[in-house]
């Protein structure tokens, strides 16, 4: 995807420090000073322009969301349905998703977001999907013992290659679904790329996975 250079777009965020956190690090393990609760924390990693986040934020006022995104460019798309919808319960960070542990520690999570991210399909690339054990490692570092991670995507090779991650990482799967659009799911908040490849009749995969009592070890490997 190429990306439209936006000039104006870090000013914006800086101006709207209330929903865009611009130094998150003095905020580990301290979350619940910016929401003003205990609620569980969600974060969706790659929130791109914002429409799944903002859904789930509405949806479930009980729970408070992060939409991360380490483009300026998206991220302010995503901005502007904040600034719209005024959720008490919803934040942004335009971060990169390697550094995550620096802004969360054990605990803080209770739920990972993967939607429709980057396949990366070439093998020289794999460790850039941000479904590969060292992408897994950072979110069990930031997660609750008995956390989840729920992914989406239209890409059957990445799912395919996600599920065989998983599996390898011990995780335990709760959901797999081949076709979500014609299971019995229900709540399902899409994604503009949802939208789009769903209107074209694409199937699209879904799976949910926890981190509980999972099978093994892995090396704590970085990216």
């Amino acid at each position: 995807m190429r990306l439209r250079h936006k000039p104006w777009a870090k000013d914006k965020l800086l101006e709207h420090s209330n929903i865009v956190i611009h130094e998150p690090e003095k905020y580990k393990g301290k979350w619940h000073e910016v929401f003003g609760n205990n609620n569980p924390i969600h974060i969706e990693v790659g929130t791109g322009k914002g429409q799944f986040i903002v859904g789930m934020a509405k949806s479930n006022p009980h729970i408070n969301y992060f939409g991360i995104e380490l483009y300026e460019s998206v991220i302010i798309s995503a901005l502007d349905k904040a600034i719209e919808e005024q959720l008490p319960n919803l934040r942004l960070l335009n971060k990169n998703a390697v550094d995550l542990r620096d802004f969360f520690q054990k605990g803080d999570i209770a739920r990972v977001y993967l939607n429709f991210s980057d396949p990366w399909p070439k093998s020289r690339h794999e460790k850039r999907r941000l479904t590969y054990e060292s992408f897994l490692s950072i979110y069990e570092d930031i997660m609750v013992p008995d956390g989840e991670l729920h992914f989406k995507t239209d890409n059957q090779g990445l799912f395919e290659y996600s599920l065989t991650s998983f599996s390898a990482y011990g995780l335990i799967l709760k959901i797999v679904s081949l076709d979500l659009h014609n299971s019995d799911f229900e709540g399902n908040i899409m994604t503009e790329y949802e939208e789009k490849f769903s209107a074209k009749g694409q199937r699209i995969y879904r799976s949910e996975v926890t981190f509980k009592n999972r099978r093994g070890k892995v090396a704590n490997t970085k990216v």
